[in-house]
């Protein structure tokens, strides 16, 4: 595993580069520890490659604290302080930058599954909204020399100029099985308090039952969606594609979309599937939108608890019957709760790449990328609703269309960012439903 010379001549080599560096008694690894000697060896190639010294910073510890007093010590990167949310987790292995500026992570502490988060850094491109929705972050291992074509910045650096903490060098396996077993708790994740003052200032924190967070991401002023929507592609010769982006349809459908912590990805899909956006707040009213005469209205995802938001359940009752409506996440609970249904809250939620749901009507199976703790109650719909999709894995509700309105819905992201693209057509079958009720 060891460069010739032996082992301790290897962590005598990566002590004198750090000496030369930034002079002597920086040394802060346990040499005794055979992953840290492994992390010795790679940091020491890293070191005589060139790298700058400040990759190897001495990082402050940090503590993350749950509210049933189960405790988490690491290493802090980032912003440096105390911050309190839900703490959950996504099996997502790539997409962190999607995950961290996803609206619908507002109020929540994420772990990541996969051990390894940030070698692909940061880039301009990517981000679901102008900044981090996560209160914090936790991954097994950040990697903090990040290596890609596209990134501008580290992980680390991203979260440092926006202000949230995050915490690494904890066993992530560990915490997900425990929130698998006890559920989504509040959190507490900090480099000040010792553990007794964590745990209890997450015990002190709101919970997500009740949560009312679409005030708090959902835009301020209308606007029309005009970002980026080009279908991002390969160049091929064989396929005569040439450039990095393909073309956009032309734009046939003139919607609004209800801003309830919408994803940067779903405004692209909607513009490559032909229509033009208008984006409204959450608390725009049902007579406002169609003084517009949209030929449709779409109902984005958003973070915190449906039941909440009685306010935007009445504009969505005013709007069934008038105009064709597609929901997606929030959306989709927003809908459940109009219509007179009802939501509950999952144990620990969905929240990954990989979840499998069913089509009832054909039988087909779309691998779909999820990230909700909430599910619409199938026992108590109303009779003019039907079913349309479960998850496989727990048979909870994923979709459902109205039999006597133009009104569909979908629990999963069609749209992905990050994730597979199996559940796309959603954007297309909304295109028909509008066309057949011209």
């Amino acid at each position: 595993m060891f460069p010739p010379g032996g082992e301790n001549e290897q962590v005598f080599l990566f002590q004198r580069l750090l000496d030369t560096k930034s002079g002597p008694g920086i040394s802060f690894f346990d040499d005794s520890d055979p992953i840290q000697r492994v992390k010795i060896l790679v940091y020491t190639r890293q070191l005589q490659s060139g790298c700058p010294m400040s990759a190897f910073a001495m990082r402050k510890p940090a503590l993350l604290a749950l509210e049933d007093g189960r405790t988490f010590h690491g290493s802090a990167f980032g912003h440096h302080g105390t911050t309190t949310g839900e703490a959950c987790f996504n099996t997502s292995m790539t997409g962190y930058q999607e995950i961290i500026t996803d609206p619908s992570y507002r109020g929540q502490i994420v772990t990541m599954t996969y051990p390894l988060i940030g070698n692909y850094g940061i880039n301009l491109e990517d981000d679901e909204a102008i900044i981090p929705h996560i209160r914090g972050f936790v991954v097994g291992e950040l990697c903090e020399v990040p290596s890609n074509w596209r990134s501008n910045l580290s992980l680390d650096d991203y979260l440092a100029k926006h202000g949230v903490l995050g915490i690494d060098d904890i066993d992530t396996r560990a915490l997900t099985k425990h929130l698998r077993s006890a559920g989504a708790m509040r959190a507490c994740l900090t480099t000040e308090l010792d553990e007794a003052a964590a745990i209890q200032k997450a015990k002190d924190s709101d919970p997500m039952l009740g949560a009312d967070f679409v005030k708090e991401v959902s835009t301020k002023e209308t606007y029309v969606w005009d970002g980026e929507s080009r279908p991002w592609t390969i160049p091929s010769v064989s396929q005569n594609i040439e450039g990095n982006y393909l073309d956009l349809p032309e734009a046939k459908y003139n919607i609004v979309a209800y801003d309830f912590g919408v994803k940067r990805n779903i405004l692209r899909r909607l513009r490559q599937e032909g229509f033009n956006v208008t984006v409204v707040p959450a608390t725009t009213s049902a007579s406002d939108v169609l003084a517009m005469n949209p030929d449709g209205v779409f109902l984005s995802n958003g973070p915190g608890d449906p039941a909440s938001l009685t306010y935007i359940h009445k504009e969505i009752q005013n709007l069934i019957g008038r105009t064709p409506l597609f929901g997606i996440c929030l959306g989709h609970q927003l809908i459940t709760h109009a219509t007179g249904g009802k939501t509950y809250k999952l144990k620990f939620g969905h929240r990954g790449g990989n979840q499998p749901v069913k089509d009832l009507r054909t039988g087909q199976v779309d691998i779909t990328a999820q990230n909700h703790g909430f599910a619409t109650d199938g026992e108590n719909l109303p009779p003019d609703t039907e079913v349309t999709h479960i998850n496989l894995n727990d048979q909870t509700v994923e979709g459902t269309r109205s039999t006597k309105d133009p009104v569909f819905s979908v629990q999963h992201h069609p749209e992905a960012a990050p994730g597979p693209n199996d559940a796309k057509n959603f954007f297309t079958d909304f295109a028909g439903l509008i066309e057949s009720t011209r």
